[in-house]
């Protein structure tokens, strides 16, 4: 059976974590698939990327069974989890993480380095690494205190309670949470819309955020003239230019 599965359709690339009956219990195999997938998904015929898990959840993190009885090098493991977290992030179409069930630990990380969080009424979020003596890895410790600010972040690593969907809403660590029943159809839905825009721009504007971390406002404003040159020159600024003048949605190309 395929540890990940692909499917291109409409613009859309949807990557299925494919081990529901350890809750897609993340693998070295698994990992690579993924890193070699969101490669690939640089292709001008995705235009944007959903992550999500097979079965009844998103992702329980590592599978400690593939190190049972061995002597392991976190520090060379982790060198999988960063192609990954790496290539979600500097991928410049948006990602998409539809969870449900349950996102823990490294499963949780992956899901943070995505653009946006989906969640269904039933997901379950928790940080899990201090449960078993480990620091958050995979990003963790990059994206959440961004998220939550440092205080927040710092309990939710120490603790690691279960953070229900709703909560989970509340502290900005997902972007809306739907109905069991209508949860494919919303990710479908925004997918959809995300695959119709201008993916060029989407990307220029990941970027823009991601340098704002660590820039000053001096900085951004030189690297946002920088970007607008680049969006300007696109053929969906064009069409955009022209629908607005033509009083018609665009169509853009993603170009």
């Amino acid at each position: 059976m395929d540890v990940l599965l692909r499917e291109v359709k409409d613009g859309i690339l949807t990557l299925t974590m494919n081990r529901p009956e350890a809750i897609n219990a993340l693998t070295t195999e698994m990992l690579r698939e993924l890193g070699q997938a969101i490669k690939e998904a640089s292709a001008p015929e995705v235009r944007v990327v959903v992550l999500q898990g097979a079965g009844r959840g998103f992702c329980s993190g590592q599978d400690l069974r593939e190190f049972e009885g061995q002597r392991i090098s976190y520090k060379n493991h982790l060198r999988n989890y960063r192609s990954v977290v790496e290539g979600l992030a500097g991928l410049e179409k948006p990602v998409i993480a539809a969870i449900h069930g349950a996102a823990a630990g490294a499963g949780l990380s992956l899901a943070l380095a995505c653009d946006l969080r989906i969640a269904s009424a039933d997901a379950v979020l928790t940080t899990g690494f201090s449960k078993i003596g480990l620091i958050p890895d995979a990003g963790m410790n990059y994206h959440l205190p961004r998220m939550v600010g440092y205080a927040r972040a710092f309990e939710l690593e120490v603790l690691s309670g279960r953070i229900k969907a709703e909560e989970a809403l509340g502290l900005g660590l997902v972007n809306k949470v739907v109905a069991v029943e209508s949860f494919a159809e919303e990710v479908a839905r925004l997918a959809s819309e995300l695959a119709q825009g201008p993916t060029k721009t989407y990307g220029l504007i990941k970027r823009a955020l991601r340098r704002s971390a660590s820039a000053s406002l001096e900085e951004m404003l030189e690297y946002e003239a920088l970007l607008q040159e680049v969006a300007g020159r696109s053929e969906d600024h064009q069409e955009g230019v022209r629908a607005f003048y033509e009083k018609r949605s665009p169509r853009f190309q993603g170009k």
